[in-house]
């Protein structure tokens, strides 16, 4: 175990202060933001109940019930049961870690909630929405991946918070989108 937790540190160390630039710097902070998100899935909550009616609010449930699922296995059961130190708090690596948040989230950074609500989302929409807008739908993993990815650049993940946050969301958003398709889908 100890090896995987030197691992991950390391890795966090390249994507967090190695690979840190302006951009970067400037863009990451902005992306995690969730008022750049808002817009996004207000648009998709429009598309979908203007053009499918009926079961477009039942995909609208669909997807609320996915993320709230995610985030309260993620930041419920399994934050307040493995405690991790954030790196961003961690005093062992304080002399090198890339903080680019105002604050310091003091909850636990295993697993991410983001990395969980952004893949189970994407994941939901990828199966839900495949048959109307072909291969489109794949799109919103990088959007769920840049947001993950923009986590550990800020310094307030660590790489296997995301990983596994991602697995959990991907988890949940299969389920969750099998079940609509198959009780509802969009035709």
């Amino acid at each position: 175990m100890e090896q995987l937790i030197n691992f991950d540190k390391h890795l966090f160390r390249i994507i967090n202060n190695q690979w840190s630039n302006s951009f970067f710097d400037w863009l990451m902070p902005w992306l995690r933001n969730s008022n750049l998100w808002i817009p996004f899935y207000l648009f998709m909550i429009l598309l979908i109940t203007i053009n499918f009616k009926k079961t477009g609010w039942w995909w609208v449930l669909f997807a609320a019930g996915t993320v709230i699922l995610s985030d309260f296995v993620s930041s419920k059961i399994i934050k307040e049961n493995i405690i991790r130190l954030r790196p961003c708090n961690d005093a062992s690596i304080a002399n090198w870690v890339h903080v680019l948040v105002g604050y310091r989230p003091q909850s636990s950074s295993f697993t991410s909630s983001h990395a969980a609500n952004h893949f189970s989302i994407a994941t939901f929409l990828y199966i839900s929405l495949s048959k109307q807008f072909k291969k489109w739908p794949a799109i919103f993993f990088f959007w769920a991946f840049s947001i993950s990815y923009a986590q550990m650049y800020v310094g307030v993940h660590y790489p296997i918070d995301i990983f596994c946050g991602g697995i959990i969301g991907i988890l949940i958003g299969y389920l969750s989108g099998k079940s609509f398709n198959k009780n509802y889908g969009l035709a």
